[in-house]
């Protein structure tokens, strides 16, 4: 075991006065975020819950000193204890790695999570009635569902660096081995990528989906370009078609909802077109595009709940659904005033923790999840924001310096909120 984590129980002389709760996964981050993330922990959960907590962290930095290692050990954890709670974290391109000076080009630590614990990422906008939507006619959520496993994801790419032959080869354990030329280079060759994904790994992103629209009592619609990749998105159209007329069919129907298949260009137009109050499974490269679009149709991706939930159905890894959030950190490194969003981050926190109230049957933390929740509306809502949305409203060049609240100052009238409500609610 790396040095890459540490557990703390936080406590004193007046815990008994402090929810109790079980073991939680904290993975922390990078630049604005993980300035963030502190806050967050020191002034909005801290306060309030005793926890066991398993620190992991995942900072760019740490990363490359553990050569990623810290990040398998994270998503581990997380298998372990049901419930993960992740911070922003840079994926590095090739300017992060001449910034850090890294040992090599680490993969997505996300990807790297989604891969070793399966399951379907779902990503829904926090709404607030103050703040207007660039797409008006969303009065409901659109619950994105991204299958977090392959593709892209888990994909061999390469440079060809000249004239010659791409071969792709499937070698069956018994038999012979079959090969598909993918194409032939010429001149300055070129690029090639090699992907896949498994029938297991799709089922789960089946089942996940439905069970989804049954909880959610709303439609299911999945996207694929089957007219093009006849076999690689015709496999998740057969799957979803199977397991729907076998498993979920009659249950759709008793709820007065449906599923239906489409192409991933007509759903993005339709999509555009309706009030929302449905469940879209995305592919997973589908899926992260589509759910930043989406999330910024309803005002802002500071606004974006990301829930990872796995196949064994009790285990979940909630984080923030945006970047980390550089050019706000470069001015917080020159000492120069923020007003970054911090609703996202806090929202990990809370779905984490009503997962881990779920699991435990903690009446006492759930409450105190839907109460932190309630706060970040109520106090949007009354109109303390953070300068994306009061851009939202008024648009950025009116915007005035009175119309928000910087970083650290929206943080602190949320922890003044949250114990204002805390205080008024009758003990379970």
């Amino acid at each position: 075991m790396l040095n890459t984590a540490h557990r703390l129980r936080f406590g004193g002389a007046k815990m008994s006065k402090k929810i109790q709760a079980g073991s939680v996964v904290e993975m922390q981050g990078d630049e604005m975020t993980r300035v963030i993330w502190e806050l967050i922990k020191e002034k909005l959960i801290f306060p309030y819950i005793e926890m066991d907590l398993h620190s992991y962290d995942l900072g760019m930095e740490n990363r490359d000193a553990t050569d990623d290692r810290v990040t398998v050990e994270a998503a581990e954890a997380v298998r372990r204890y049901n419930v993960g709670i992740k911070c922003a974290t840079i994926t590095p391109d090739e300017k992060r790695v001449e910034e850090f000076n890294l040992k090599k080009m680490w993969k997505s630590p996300n990807g790297t999570i989604r891969n070793i614990l399966g399951g379907t990422v779902f990503r829904e906008a926090i709404i607030c009635k103050n703040i207007p939507r660039l797409v008006p006619g969303w009065i409901k959520p659109i619950i994105i569902g991204r299958h977090a496993h392959g593709d892209q994801y888990r994909a061999t790419d390469f440079v060809v660096p000249g004239p010659g032959r791409v071969e792709m080869t499937y070698t069956p354990k018994s038999g012979d081995p079959v090969t598909y030329v993918i194409h032939d280079f010429e001149g300055t060759g070129g690029v090639a990528l090699g992907m896949y994904n498994t029938d297991q790994s799709i089922r789960d992103f089946a089942h996940s989906s439905f069970q989804m629209g049954l909880t959610k009592g709303w439609p299911l619609y999945l996207s694929t370009k089957n007219t093009i990749l006849k076999k690689y998105d015709g496999r998740f159209k057969d799957i979803f078609q199977e397991i729907y007329e076998k498993e979920y069919h009659a249950k759709f129907e008793e709820k007065g909802i449906w599923y239906e298949h489409r192409l991933i260009d007509d759903m993005v137009a339709q999509a555009m077109k309706s009030e929302g109050g449905f469940i879209w499974a995305c592919k997973n490269y589908d899926g992260d595009v589509q759910s930043d679009s989406v999330a910024q149709g309803y005002g802002s991706l500071g606004m974006m709940t990301s829930v990872l939930i796995c196949p064994d159905g009790k285990t979940v890894e909630a984080e923030a659904a945006h970047g980390t959030v550089t050019r706000h950190y470069r001015q917080h490194q020159q000492g120069k005033e923020t007003s970054t969003n911090p609703i996202a981050s806090i929202f990990a926190w809370t779905r984490g923790l009503a997962h881990r109230a779920e699991l435990d049957k903690n009446a006492e933390l759930r409450v105190f999840a839907e109460a932190l929740e309630a706060v970040c509306i109520e106090t949007i809502e009354a109109g303390f924001m953070t300068k994306d949305l009061a851009a939202c409203i008024k648009g950025l060049p009116n915007v005035l310096r009175s119309d928000y609240l910087n970083t650290f100052e929206f943080l602190d009238k949320l922890a003044e909120n949250l114990k204002i409500k805390l205080s008024s609610q009758p003990k379970l």
